[in-house]
This record gives structure tokens, C-alpha cells and sequence, in this order.
């Protein structure tokens, strides 16, 4: 009887050194694989996936900054966030984009209750949802604490060690892609929000939690475009 073709048969390594090639294309062709995921990934892109495609030897800081090097003068570029690179557009490029309505609207937007809780609790993480309500001297209710669940701004933390052992909650990465930030240093305080009028006195009701002074990201197309008046 014939014998069967083994089906199990080894995948191709992927080649990441790169050996046969002369530095010089070497490099090249590595830049290229890193430029190539970030074009394709929609979200930040954290070095250890990037460490998978180029040689154990190889800088990705020292790659991605030939890469920005190459950039100039595009109307994009390859920005810091979440821990990770993201490509995205300049800002300078934002009204045309919005102009052209080749892109979908946002599908999540902030109410500014939500961002001032946001803001408490990524400044105090972890806290309980009274603690919350005492920063900011009023009642927070578990309506607000859910709906931001639901857009993935925060989590479950550990248990609180007072009475009762509530639940405290911290902020994920999805903070840090709403707002462009690459880690929650560059988030300003309450105060500072309200003194540059980025946190604006409109209703609880009113779509106007944005940080105003950040394009806002379009997700899934590495865009950004400026926020109508």
C-alpha cells in the first residue's frame, strides 16, 4: 500500500536574520516589516510583536526612527502610544480627511461626566466608586462606572481593604488609544483640563469629553480629524 504524505509536515521558518543579505538590504528589508505591520495593524503595535519579524540583534527603536527619517514630509507618520507605534495622519491633515467623508464617524465618543470620572480614577487607580464620588464632591453613579466598562476606559481592580471589601477600578489601555497618549503621565489632571477649557461646562448629556486640543482618532484606519465647533 502506498505510504500517505505526511500531514504534519513543518511550517517554513520565517528567516528574521537575514544572513544572506548585505547589511546595508538587510536593514532595509527589516524596516520594511516593521513599516508593512503598522501600516496593517489598527492598533498600537507593542515591541515584542515587532521583535518577531527582525534579527535578535536588531534595534526597533534605531529601525523606526530611519522609518520616521523616510516620513518626512508625509502626510503621515508613526506615533508613540499605548506602549506600542501606531501609523497615523498628521494633524495638520485632519480637515481634509473629515472633509471628504470617505471615513465612518466615530463609533464611541465621551460625555464629560464620563471623562471627568475617567480622569479621578486613572489619577487615584485603584479606586472604589465612593472614592470616585469624594474627589469629585458628588454622587458617581454605577450607570457611569458601566458605561465606561463598556468602552473598555477601565476594569476591575482589587478588592478595597475597607468595610465591605468593595470592588476598585483602574483604567486599561484603552485610555491611552482614545486620547493618543502613550502612558498616563501625558494625561492632564482635572485642574488642568478645566484651566485650558479643554474640559468644557456643557451638559453631563452632551458629547463634549474630548481632549479638544487632540484630533480624534477614527479606529481601524490609523486616522485623525479635528473636532467639529
Amino acid at each position: 500500500m502506498a505510504r500517505r504524505k505526511r500531514a504534519d509536515a513543518e511550517p517554513t521558518i520565517f528567516d528574521t536574520e537575514l544572513t544572506d543579505m548585505p547589511a546595508d538590504l538587510r536593514w532595509r528589508e527589516w524596516m520594511n516589516r516593521i513599516e508593512a505591520v503598522l501600516f496593517a495593524s489598527p492598533r498600537p503595535v507593542e515591541r515584542e510583536a515587532l521583535a518577531r519579524i527582525v534579527g535578535r540583534d536588531a534595534s526597533i527603536d534605531l529601525l523606526i526612527d530611519d522609518i520616521q527619517a523616510g516620513l518626512v514630509g508625509k502626510p503621515y507618520d508613526i506615533a508613540r502610544i499605548a506602549g506600542g507605534w501606531r501609523m497615523q495622519t498628521r494633524v495638520a491633515y485632519a480637515d481634509a480627511i473629515h472633509a471628504s467623508k470617505a471615513l465612518r464617524e466615530r463609533a464611541m465618543d465621551l460625555t464629560q461626566n464620563e471623562v471627568m470620572v475617567l480622569v479621578s480614577i486613572a489619577y487615584h487607580q485603584p479606586v472604589t466608586r465612593a472614592g470616585v464620588t469624594e474627589i469629585l464632591g458628588r454622587e458617581v453613579s454605577r450607570d457611569v462606572i458601566g458605561a465606561l466598562r463598556d468602552k473598555n476606559m477601565i476594569t476591575a481592580g482589587p478588592r478595597s481593604p475597607t468595610a465591605g471589601a468593595p470592588f476598585t477600578y483602574v483604567t486599561t489601555k484603552g485610555v491611552l488609544e482614545h486620547f493618543g497618549l502613550d502612558t498616563l503621565r501625558e494625561l492632564p489632571d482635572l485642574e488642568g483640563l478645566q484651566d485650558a477649557g479643554l474640559l468644557t461646562g456643557r451638559g453631563d448629556g452632551e458629547r463634549s469629553g474630548r481632549l479638544h486640543n487632540q484630533p480624534a482618532y477614527v479606529p481601524g484606519t490609523g486616522t485623525f480629524r479635528a473636532d467639529d465647533d
